[in-house]
């Protein structure tokens, strides 16, 4: 099974870290860490790690794009790059170790034409992926609506379409529709046009996306909680491992990046949800934007194998 990751807007990911944070002081950081960003890319180096193949397709600007794809292909990512003017943007995190405090500091992205972008489907369709993954935020000059465009393109190409964004543009892909949703419970929310789900109503919410024609699965990440896979069939709560958080930057494509792998390896719902949870979990116990590791994910799964064996699924 062929996967191909989009990321419209990627990032050169900066992480340091400081004693404290203090206003109109000079700080002085702990090293430098670089590491190449956005959902996809993000997606692609998850799916590298567990051993999977991927081809990342993003566009690339400047000094700071050939520094992230150097990254990459250090890393052993796949990739096509579609070559853009002016600067890949860079992505700032800071965590203040007197507190395990994590600041963020995420800068504009690349204008990118509709026609640029355009340009990056034409390259996805001619790789022919059974899976297309797209993660993260559009870029300025895309119009809101851009991924239901992507959606309806997934279609067209007989690929299964995974999408993990936020806001209008979530909602504008899931009703063109799509094959997986990884909303938060913000987004969900959202989706079903509700203030705020209470926990007991999240499998009915979920549900209604789906029957609504939205996707075929959905599911919802609830943090330190874990996960609830919901189908037309049914539904499976898969609870998160205790784990000792250091970031949370990467761990929701992390998530993904494990779901995906399942899939492509023809792994079941079950099993899917469960490595996307070992894996997102295992991505908050690294520093910086660094995902995971693959020992952590295996040791994390194991936990959730015998702990979660009380959460079977179970018919609406």
């Amino acid at each position: 099974m062929k996967i191909v990751t989009l990321t419209l807007n990627p990032a050169l990911d900066k992480s340091s870290s400081v004693e404290r944070l203090v206003p109109e002081s000079k700080l002085r950081c702990g090293p430098l860490q670089l590491d190449a960003g956005g959902g996809g890319i993000n997606v692609s180096k998850g799916i590298c790690k567990l051993g999977g193949r991927s081809m990342a397709v993003f566009p690339s600007g400047g000094a700071t794009g050939l520094r992230l794809q150097a990254i990459l292909q250090e890393a052993g990512v796949e990739m096509r790059v579609h070559a853009v003017p002016g600067e890949t943007r860079e992505n700032f995190s800071v965590t203040e170790t007197s507190t395990n405090l994590q600041y963020r500091f995420t800068l504009p992205g690349l204008d990118i034409e509709e026609s640029q972008a355009d340009t990056m489907l034409n390259i996805v369709a001619q790789l022919q992926p059974d899976y297309l993954v797209a993660s993260g935020s559009l870029p300025p000059g895309l119009p809101v609506t851009y991924y239901e465009k992507v959606a309806a393109f997934a279609k067209k190409i007989n690929a299964r379409f995974v999408l993990d964004t936020s806001g209008a543009a979530l909602k504008a892909a899931a009703d063109e529709g799509l094959y997986l949703l990884k909303p938060n419970l913000a987004e969900l929310s959202a989706l079903v046009g509700v203030e705020k789900l209470e926990m007991n109503q999240v499998d009915d919410a979920a549900l209604e996306v789906i029957q609504h024609g939205s996707c075929e699965v959905v599911v919802v990440s609830l943090g330190a909680q874990g996960a609830l896979l919901v189908t037309r069939d049914g539904f499976e709560h898969i609870p998160a491992p205790p784990a000792k958080k250091r970031s949370t930057v990467g761990a929701g494509d992390s998530m993904v990046a494990g779901m995906v792998w399942a899939l492509s390896e023809g792994k079941t719902f079950h099993d899917m949800a469960q490595i996307g949870v070992a894996c997102g979990t295992a991505a908050t116990m690294n520093p910086g934007t660094e995902l995971f590791q693959k020992a952590d994910v295996e040791k994390l799964l194991g936990w959730i194998k015998e702990y979660g064996e009380r959460y079977r699924f179970r018919d609406f």
